[in-house]
């Protein structure tokens, strides 16, 4: 009796000393310091975030519609990224082979990757822009992580702040955080982003996210099912817009569910390849990062040539090709569907092993394609399949199940489909994780790179 009458005493002690714990953190004049410095940073860092990304954003537009539109043709021709995409791996393989930092991390490994230091900043701009102007299938979020940490850091050393490993992890997370805001577009994704990829509460923190994100997705439907066939209302915290949203039924779930595991499957395959790519590419790497990227070149290509759509769908991040899906799916057919995943998908494995930059945007468009090819199935929506196929490839590539929850229910701009994005992007992730994890990607060799200065 007097065991039993502690316990609850003992536990009802340690919430109040956790409290102290953070109070006593809060109130700490070095932590305070990292905090306002960790605001200051958050200026230029942002600052070189948006003129980074608008220099990527033009020089791309340069490349893929002002120079094909200036010699006579609306899209670019179907040979278009060979040359463009082999000078993207001769640069890269230059910049691995000669420049400190390799470029930046292979983005197979996705974004749980180690921080960079300032000296190998040039190299990371480099192999990004060379990689994400001339047609790799990656997007730009890998770099931003990279040059936001690197410039944290270079900023605390001129500034002789005290350097720890805490203090270090503290403002590298603060500026990688600052510079993803700007390609997101919302800070909460990029908090949650580098929550997730720094590991913040270990595997205990998946262990407990993922059964209340699972709960929750089912909570909302069961929820929503009752509001339909009573008619009362229980009362909650929602906003009402003034747009109507399609409603969620059984179809929608299980298709999304079927359609989650098969995404998972098909990424993770994705990712193995690219690391199986990286290995190849670390023997030679001027050279067989040249050929790998010509090889994704000619994916872009054979997709022109199969159903004369731009390149371009193929060979770049599928950013702007996500909103034309979008906001008209109907205009893309069966065949182009089919062809666009199977085309850019093998493009993604290579570059994901070769080029440079960051695994999640071909991944919310591939997800994106082969929900609105699986939408005819019936009791699946269109919408309802493309969020469940975004947020399920997501999921798989970054492996980071509440970041691809929040990123594509901000990208929707709804709360409806909420519940099938949760339950979809759990299922993914839990997918990934039961497969094999096979060989991580090879660094290059010590005589590939030229050693940092000191």
């Amino acid at each position: 009796m007097t065991e039993q009458g502690h316990a609850p005493a003992h536990g009802a002690g340690a919430q109040p000393e956790e409290a102290d714990r953070l109070r006593e953190l809060v109130r700490d004049r070095a932590y305070q310091k990292a905090l306002l410095f960790s605001a200051l940073i958050g200026v230029p860092v942002a600052l070189a975030a948006f003129w980074f990304l608008a220099g990527l954003h033009e020089l791309e537009h340069l490349l893929w519609t002002d120079w094909p539109e200036a010699l006579g043709w609306d899209t670019p021709p179907w040979w278009w990224p060979l040359p463009l995409l082999t000078v993207a791996g001769l640069s890269v393989g230059l910049v691995v082979r000669y420049l400190p930092g390799a470029g930046g991390h292979v983005p197979a490994l996705g974004l749980h990757a180690p921080g960079q230091a300032p000296s190998a900043l040039p190299g990371v701009i480099l192999a990004a822009v060379a990689s994400l102007t001339l047609g790799a299938t990656l997007g730009p979020e890998a770099p931003l992580i990279a040059l936001g940490g690197g410039l944290a850091a270079l900023f605390a050393r001129l500034a002789r702040a005290p350097v720890t490993p805490q203090s270090t992890a503290l403002l590298g997370a603060a500026g990688a955080a600052a510079a993803l805001s700007a390609i997101f577009g919302n800070p909460l994704v990029g908090g949650i982003i580098l929550m997730e990829v720094a590991g913040v509460g270990g595997p205990q923190l998946f262990a407990v996210m993922l059964p209340a994100l699972l709960s929750s997705g089912v909570g909302s439907l069961v929820f929503t099912g009752f509001d339909r066939w009573t008619g009362l209302s229980t009362g909650s915290l929602t906003l009402t817009w003034g747009v109507s949203a399609p409603r969620l039924d059984g179809g929608d779930v299980i298709w999304s569910v079927l359609m989650a595991v098969a995404l998972a499957v098909a990424v993770h395959a994705f990712l193995s390849t690219g690391r199986l790519a990286a290995g190849f590419v670390s023997k030679r790497p001027v050279l067989h990062t040249a050929l790998c990227a010509l090889a994704a070149g000619a994916c872009a290509a054979v997709y022109t040539a199969a159903v004369d759509r731009s390149p371009a769908d193929v060979a770049s991040s599928g950013q702007a090709t996500l909103a034309q899906l979008a906001a008209d799916p109907h205009a893309w057919s069966v065949g182009a569907l089919v062809a666009v995943l199977v085309c850019k998908g093998a493009a993604y494995a290579l570059c994901l092993g070769s080029l440079r930059g960051g695994p999640t945007f071909p991944a919310l468009f591939l997800g994106a394609a082969a929900g609105a090819l699986l939408a005819p199935l019936p009791g699946l929506g269109v919408v309802p399949g493309m969020a469940a196929g975004m947020a399920a490839a997501s999921a798989a590539a970054l492996r980071l199940p509440v970041s691809s929850v929040v990123l594509i229910v901000l990208v929707l701009g709804s709360s409806a489909m909420i519940p099938v994005v949760i339950i979809a992007a759990v299922a993914a992730f839990v997918t990934v994780e039961l497969l094999p994890t096979g060989h991580p990607a090879p660094a290059p060799s010590p005589e590939s790179r030229a050693p940092a200065p000191q």
